[in-house]
C-alpha cells in the first residue's frame, strides 16, 4: 500500500492543542493503517489503499472538522513527493552563501497560477525571497520569522490558497523518517 504524509495546518498553535494519541486515534478511525505523527505540529505518516492525495485530503478534513470542531486545511503528499521536495534546492549557492535566517516551504494544494507565481515575486526584498516548484512555496528569510513583513496569511491571499509550512530542516528530517519507516 502507498505511504502518504498528511501536512496539516493550525494543529497546535492559536491555543488549539491536539494530543498526538488523539490524533493517531483519528487517522485510525479513518481506516488508514500505520499511523505515526512526527513531530507535534500536525505531521502524519500513513499508508492506504487509496491512490488520491485530494480525495485523502477531503477525508481527514471532514473527520478533523467532525472530531475537533474547526477546519484543519490538509496537504497529502506520497513519501517520494516528500523526499523530492525536501532534496530540492530553491536558491543558488550564491544565495544560500550569504547569511540567512531560515528556509520555510509553504505546502499547497495545486501550483499557483502565473499571476499568483508574479505576485509571490513581487514580495523579493532584502530580507526576503520566494521560489515556487509545483505545488511547494519556498521562502527564503534572511530575519526571523516574526521580524519578516512577510506571513502565512498574507502568502495565501496573494496565492489564493491555503497553505501550510515547515521550516526546510523540519521537511528533510520528516523526509529522512519517511524513509526509515517504510523500510
Amino acid at each position: 500500500m502507498p505511504r502518504y504524509i498528511a501536512l496539516l495546518r493550525a494543529i497546535n498553535v492559536g491555543g488549539r492543542v491536539v494530543k498526538m494519541d488523539r490524533l493517531r486515534a483519528l487517522f485510525e478511525e479513518l481506516g488508514l493503517s500505520q499511523v505515526k505523527t512526527f513531530i507535534a505540529s500536525g505531521n502524519v505518516l500513513f499508508t492506504s489503499s487509496s491512490k488520491s492525495g485530494p480525495a485523502l485530503e477531503r477525508k481527514i478534513e471532514r473527520q478533523l472538522r467532525a472530531a475537533l470542531g474547526y477546519e484543519v486545511a490538509t496537504f497529502v503528499r506520497t513519501l517520494a513527493e516528500v523526499q523530492q521536495v525536501a532534496a530540492y534546492e530553491p536558491f543558488s549557492a550564491a544565495v544560500t552563501a550569504t547569511a540567512y535566517h531560515a528556509i520555510y516551504v509553504s505546502f499547497l494544494r495545486e501550483p499557483p497560477s502565473a499571476e499568483a507565481r508574479a505576485a509571490v515575486a513581487a514580495l523579493c526584498s532584502p530580507t526576503d525571497d520566494f521560489h515556487v516548484q509545483g505545488r511547494e512555496l519556498y521562502w527564503l528569510s534572511r530575519v526571523p520569522f516574526s521580524e519578516s513583513k512577510v506571513a502565512g496569511p498574507l502568502l495565501e491571499r496573494i496565492l489564493g490558497m491555503p497553505a501550510t509550512s515547515r521550516s526546510v530542516t523540519s521537511v528533510r528530517k520528516l523526509a529522512a523518517k519517511c524513509a526509515d519507516a517504510s523500510r
